[in-house]
């Protein structure tokens, strides 16, 4: 114990604990309760800080008790707020409203449901082979080696054909805008 301290000659740690208990709790709690908000982690830190108070009585000199006791209450919140979102376990409702939706909304599926039945009614307009190719590229979406395999033609001839087959649907859909 340091000399300093008012009577450290006479009383115990314990004594000068219970003392700074007595006369410094409402402050510390109220340091603790509007830095982190709740009253039990605010009862709870309070307890710290006056625990790490007697344990560091011997070091202390015994001025600015109030002080002293501020900067660790001050110190402990901190540590508590920089772990707090740490030990935080998510609820139900909050880990499901994280979880991302990867289903099509309503509107999403009839917009894409209305663009095919679109895209099939176009195709359909279009003279064979290039109605056929139209077919296998834009509904069943299926690439140029596919439709050259399943076809039993040439890749070439399929792009040819694919790119003649988009320009007509081009033309027809300009045509239908025009006219629509």
């Amino acid at each position: 114990m340091n000399g300093k301290r008012k009577g450290a000659d006479r009383i115990t740690p314990e004594q000068y604990l219970e003392y700074l208990i007595e006369h410094y709790q409402n402050l510390i709690y109220s340091i603790c309760l509007k830095s982190v908000g709740n009253p039990f982690d605010a009862e709870d830190l309070t307890q710290e800080v006056f625990l790490s108070a007697y344990k560091n009585l011997s070091r202390f000199d015994g001025t600015y008790e109030k002080a002293w006791l501020s900067k660790i209450a001050v110190r402990k919140c901190l540590d508590f707020l920089k772990s707090s979102g740490r030990r935080t376990i998510p609820t139900e409702d909050t880990c499901f409203s994280q979880l991302p939706d990867n289903n099509p909304s309503p509107e999403d599926t009839y917009l894409k449901n209305d663009a095919d039945r679109r895209i099939r009614m176009l195709c359909s307009q279009l003279r064979s082979p290039y109605r056929e190719v139209a077919y296998a590229h834009f509904c069943d979406e299926l690439s140029v080696t596919e439709i050259a395999r399943r076809e039993g033609k040439n890749p070439k001839t399929i792009q040819t054909q694919l790119y003649r087959a988009r320009a007509m649907l081009k033309q027809l859909l300009s045509t239908k805008e025009r006219s629509g």
